[in-house]
């Protein structure tokens, strides 16, 4: 047999194949169902999101003389003839090319007779927004008044040309664009049952750059397999695609969150050599931030990542406020691209845009070498200085934890027996952040000495037991108290109030008082005594 298309091969032939338009496919079947078919439907969106699929289906459901269900049978003969594409009562029309008013008097003129096999005659009209005006109000007496074995389906990808007495008399769906996940899970399933071997970082590149047709993504399918001898890299994908893989993206972001310029700038000079397109690597460094930022709050919910790991260890090495800022510096980058001399240039500015403006702290400084400003006339030459984008906050201060028994080692300083009366100061004292921090509030201390500490987790926050992020703890921990000592967390309900249930009471103490004083305020009862003001419900924040 010939060789048949992707996109063509495993076209949806009933409603439960169809994906990402469960509200237009649940509306049809239901109308099925009950039997409140209306006469005329239009289906609009971008191209390749099944508007002339889903038309087709609703044309064989409707004439299928073996449907049991809302889905027709796809086995009696006007199911398959439908699917061939010679079913004489399904009138398919191209309204790209049969503009004039003439064309669709002749394609009306039999608009009376009823149909030859099927219970109802369905003319299906392409871009039907690019009929003439004539044509649309020879159209429209028809659409108005259809003789009871007529049903027209109407597609298009721009409505707005469409005149609103026609609209009027239509049942409008919008389809929508499909994510990229949703044409990525539909591509792996077609590679699997087309026994197609692949990496899923290939399926993502070819899933984005679908942007959001189907149809798009298949022929794209079809094209990398192709291009990669039967199979589907990454690589391979990437090169045909003029894009970038993951690893040179993970290595530019290691080299932002060490603040090494130079090592930046070799990695973009790296990259230039196989002339990407810079605008997908900004994409693409904006959806690992993404996914970093999202590791830090809800680990689980980059799990099925196959960089999972590197991104876990990025959402480690940037604080939450870095990884928001290189997210929005990137965003206005994207913006400001084509601007640019040249793309690398712009894509260059863009990277050490995201250097120059990170807050410089005290524990971590930029390696780039290059003085924020020059030293003062009265400064020895030998001195330089480097200029914080924001004031660092003085080092907090904290005295030892307190113990129920205050022996103490020789050298590491760590409590031989007993629990820290204050666990929550304890964190605050080894500054940790992120979601190390998150999970060191939800627990409660059971017992610190030098060889171990013990730590309940709330069950509740079980999924805050993540390998890296205890690890991250266990070395705070050690780097604090100077001593090697051993971290284990164990699952189960706290005995007292942990640190973020302290937090949460306590800020929803500073509310209730906000709150209080707001209403007890001179000046807010006189408004609302003399213009019957009232107080917006949650407008009231205390000021910290």
């Amino acid at each position: 047999m010939p060789y048949q298309a992707l996109a063509r091969k495993w076209r949806p032939r009933t409603f439960s194949e169809i994906v990402g338009q469960e509200h237009v496919v649940r509306a049809l079947i239901h109308a099925i169902e009950f039997d409140r078919m209306h006469h005329a439907y239009l289906f609009t969106g971008t191209r390749g999101v099944g508007k002339t699929t889903i038309a087709r289906i609703l044309a064989k459901a409707l004439n299928c003389e073996g449907r049991k269900t809302s889905d027709p049978c796809g086995e009696c003969v006007i199911c398959r003839e439908v699917d061939e594409g010679r079913f004489v009562d399904l009138i398919e029309v191209d309204a790209a090319s049969r503009t004039k008013v003439e064309d669709t008097r002749d394609l009306l003129e039999n608009v009376q007779y009823a149909p030859s096999q099927g219970r109802y005659k369905v003319y299906l009209i392409d871009e039907v927004h690019m009929l003439s005006g004539h044509s649309f109000n020879a159209l429209l007496k028809t659409l108005e008044e259809p003789p009871p074995h007529i049903k027209f389906l109407l597609a298009t990808t721009d409505p707005q040309k469409i005149p609103v007495t026609v609209l009027s008399r239509c049942l409008q769906f919008s389809l929508k664009r499909l994510t990229p996940d949703q044409i990525r899970s539909q591509m792996e399933e077609i590679l699997r049952r087309e026994n197609i071997e692949y990496e899923v970082n290939a399926v993502k590149l070819l899933a984005r750059a679908a942007e959001g047709s189907m149809r798009d993504g298949l022929s794209l399918l079809d094209q990398a397999i192709v291009h990669g001898g039967g199979r589907l890299r990454e690589t391979d994908v990437s090169l045909m695609l003029g894009t970038v893989a993951r690893h040179p993206v993970f290595e530019l972001l290691s080299a932002l969150a060490e603040g090494d310029a130079a090592a930046l700038l070799r990695q973009i000079d790296q990259m230039a050599e196989h002339t990407p397109n810079f605008a997908d690597v900004l994409q693409q460094i904006l959806i690992v931030l993404h996914h970093a930022s999202l590791a830090q709050w809800v680990p689980e919910a980059i799990r099925r990542e196959d960089d999972a790991d590197r991104i876990l260890d990025l959402a480690r090495r940037i604080s939450a406020e870095d990884l928001q800022l290189f997210y929005q510096i990137g965003l206005i980058g994207q913006r400001d691209l084509p601007l640019a001399p040249d793309p690398r240039s712009g894509f260059e500015m863009v990277m050490l845009r995201m250097l120059a403006f990170r807050p410089a702290t005290s524990s971590a400084d930029m390696q780039s070498g290059v003085d924020a400003t020059p030293p003062k006339t009265n400064e020895s030459p030998k001195t330089t200085r480097k200029v914080d984008v924001r004031p660092t906050p003085a080092p907090v201060q904290t005295d030892p934890v307190p113990v129920k028994n205050e022996t103490k080692t020789d050298t590491g300083g760590v409590p031989q027996t007993g629990a820290p009366h204050d666990w929550h100061e304890l964190i605050r004292a080894m500054g940790i952040t992120g979601l190390t921090r998150e999970l060191a509030n939800n627990c409660v201390l059971l017992d610190l000495d030098e060889k171990r500490c013990i730590l309940a987790l709330d069950p509740q926050h079980a999924h805050l037991r993540v390998s890296r992020v205890e690890a991250n703890l266990e070395k705070a921990l050690r780097d604090y108290f100077r001593s090697p000592l051993k971290l284990t967390i164990k699952i189960e309900a706290p005995g007292q109030e942990t640190p973020a249930k302290l937090i949460q009471r306590e800020k929803e103490e500073r509310q209730r008082n906000a709150e209080i004083e707001i209403e007890q305020d001179e000046n807010v009862r006189a408004l609302k005594e003399r213009f019957d003001a009232r107080i917006v419900p949650g407008s009231t924040k205390p000021i910290d």
